[in-house]
């Protein structure tokens, strides 16, 4: 995934288990309250149903891997993403309205993806 700037999901929860791997960049994840750093070349594992959030707080996209478990969130992904010829290829710049667009579908979406607010 391609993280812009101030980019990230709002709180949330899932009855699955998640984590992020930075391949480049840096995040302020929340989970379970507490705040942390994650830098390139670390990793954040999410326990299913626990709450979290992560933003870029940079001033650079953020590159990163993510893994659910069990399978089935990157139908998700490719729902409300912006699909890229290759995993190094920048991201199109978005405009408000776009990512207005963004997040009223993710909102929409959640619920079949076993996603609530947190």
């Amino acid at each position: 995934m391609h993280i812009p700037p101030a980019g990230g999901p709002p709180p949330n929860r899932h009855d699955f288990e998640e984590s992020f791997t930075l391949l480049e960049g840096e995040i302020e994840a929340t989970f379970r309250g507490e705040k942390s750093v994650v830098r390139a070349g670390e990793t954040i594992n999410i326990p299913a149903n626990a709450p979290h959030s992560f933003t870029n707080a940079s001033k650079q996209t953020v590159r990163l891997l993510c893994l659910c478990v069990p399978a089935g969130q990157e139908e998700f992904f490719a729902q409300v993403g912006v699909p890229l010829a290759t995993r190094t290829t920048s991201p199109p710049k978005l405009d408000k309205a776009d990512k207005a667009a963004a997040m009223k579908k993710a909102e929409e979406l959640a619920p079949k993806y076993r996603t609530e607010p947190s």
